[in-house]
């Protein structure tokens, strides 16, 4: 019985191993969605894998249409031969949906436009839950690896303090804007007889009175309202183009051209600039409903031809209608501290829109499927919808497009939000530059162009990662600093708090760690200057 049992031990041990070997041959040591033995995927051209593959990735999702029924991820499922399992959620709760997801353990294969911090990038890399994609993107990524290579900026901020790469960039290459513009009613500026746009803080005062005093909309009532934010912004279109007039690049942090880090509430150009709104408010010249309105209420009031002054991706999409020249770009502002007022730019990238996790049995696959986002070919795609939709290419080198009536008549943009998923996310991809420029398109590129980029526009902090202990002593001093500028910005601008103040509130960002934060800022700052 005893030469039984050990022959019958022996027999299953040999089946468990066997079954192991099985498995790490399929590709299923970690996951179960999907099967991909190593020779089942192509390195180059389509398909990607040659024998079935499914992979789940997690996104937030617009609720406009489900993803599985866009022609993009039609498209793409076609031409890779990968089918992907959505573990999708709304946008608005997506942070809260992803916190949750990692505290699980239950992970999805991929993230995609999942907003991933740099601290969680490090945490959870760090954790072996994200994994490195540095080698991968070598081996199997030759468009990711030729954009880092022609961007190295860009590759430094993307590459954690351990060497490793745990996320990739959404790159925009032609967007100048830092945050959405601001726009001047074209309507109202014509009444009002401006011939010349606001170069001062104190010609844009006199502006946004004459628009309080003068009726520009001709509805002979006095409910014109110069300039509006609304609650969920909490000034935040109007901050930066005013923190522009007194010296300040941006709300937080700004690095200046000796390389020194600043934090901006503690700074007297953060004083100027809440001391100009303050005055804005007390002239009933800023909207007193910008803390309480919701967006939706601050568009009726633009809708209605009631504000002067507001901010959107353009204004148009306020106004409602079509793309017009009528409403002009806000031009940057100084103060007379200035000779030239300060301009924020975009960095040209945002990070944490693609990562794979510990779950996923094909990595290979997986930066294969995404490479294809970074490609001219993939661009358009995921960009435009597939050819033949709403654009087809008009020569045999695909150098030229033009643009197809839209089915049914409907919005252009309306539309493309069903057929693609890149719309309101930041997905993983290169964003094309317009590839057909209609007149409105050339002429906010000139605006941009003339009011910004000529004007020496440049970004204010660069993308990085802190250490371990330095996001964490960051994320507690943070926290409690962000509560209290916020509180008091509010209370300086409506005259709950006086100016007078002032030195006392710095003095209370002192004892709250603002120089200490600034501190961290700098090394890391430096770090990743001499990277």
């Amino acid at each position: 019985m005893k030469v039984v049992a050990s022959a019958l031990a022996v027999m299953m041990t040999i089946t468990v191993l066997s079954g192991c070997v099985s498995k790490k041959e399929n590709g299923n040591a970690a996951g179960s969605s999907g099967s991909s033995k190593e020779s089942s995927l192509n390195k180059e051209g389509f398909p990607i894998v040659n024998k079935p593959l499914t992979l789940s990735i997690m996104a937030p999702d617009m609720g406009i249409q489900n993803w599985k029924d866009m022609p993009v991820m039609q498209e793409m499922e076609k031409l890779t031969g990968i089918k992907i399992e959505y573990r999708n959620a709304p946008r608005d709760s997506f942070d809260t949906k992803k916190n949750l997801v990692f505290a699980s353990g239950d992970y999805p294969d991929i993230f995609f436009a999942s907003k991933l911090t740099q601290a969680e990038e490090q945490n959870y890399g760090s954790q072996g839950i994200l994994i490195p994609l540095e080698k991968l993107i070598d081996e199997y990524a030759p468009n990711i690896k030729k954009v880092l290579a022609d961007k190295p900026d860009i590759r430094k901020s993307i590459t954690a303090p351990d060497g490793h790469i745990y996320s990739l960039p959404r790159i925009e290459p032609y967007q100048p804007w830092y945050r959405n513009p601001m726009w001047y009613n074209g309507k109202m500026l014509k009444e009002l007889n401006v011939t010349k746009l606001p170069e001062t803080t104190d010609e844009l005062y006199d502006l946004l009175k004459r628009a309080r005093d003068e009726d520009p909309n001709k509805n002979g009532k006095k409910d014109e309202i110069p300039l509006s934010s609304s609650s969920g912004i909490k000034l935040r279109d109007i901050r930066t183009w005013i923190l522009g007039a007194f010296g300040a690049y941006e709300e937080e942090l700004y690095v200046d051209d000796k390389d020194k880090v600043h934090y901006t509430p503690a700074e007297e150009a953060y004083k100027g600039y809440v001391t100009y709104l303050n005055k804005l408010w007390a002239d009933n010249l800023l909207d007193h409903e910008s803390f309480s309105q919701t967006d939706d209420q601050k568009k009726a009031k633009i809708k209605n031809d009631q504000v002067l002054l507001f901010s959107d991706w353009h204004a148009y999409m306020s106004h409602g209608g079509k793309p017009n020249t009528e409403d002009l770009m806000f031009s940057p502002i100084r103060s007379d501290k200035l000779s030239a007022p300060v301009i924020a730019r975009n960095k040209g990238f945002s990070t944490g829109t693609f990562a794979i996790s510990k779950s996923n049995r094909s990595p290979e696959a997986s930066i294969r499927w995404v490479d294809y986002m970074y490609s001219t070919e993939g661009e358009m795609l995921f960009n435009k919808g597939p050819e033949g939709i709403l654009w087809k290419y008009t020569d045999s080198s695909k150098s030229q497009i033009e643009y197809l009536p839209v089915p049914n008549g409907e919005d252009r943009e309306t539309y493309r939000s069903k057929i693609t998923p890149n719309f309101g996310i930041a997905s993983p991809m290169v964003v094309p530059d317009e590839p057909v420029k209609d007149e409105f398109a050339k002429w906010v590129e000139n605006e941009s162009k003339t009011k910004l980029l000529d004007r020496g526009a440049r970004v204010p902090f660069p993308a990085l990662f802190l250490t371990d202990a330095e996001s964490a002593e960051v994320a507690a001093l943070r926290s409690d600093l962000t509560t209290y500028v916020a509180q008091m910005e509010a209370k300086f601008i409506t005259g709950q708090e006086s100016l007078d103040g002032w030195d006392k509130y710095v003095q209370t960002l002192k004892k709250m760690g603002s120089d200490r934060f600034q501190e961290i800022y700098q090394k890391a700052y430096d770090r990743w200057k001499n990277s």
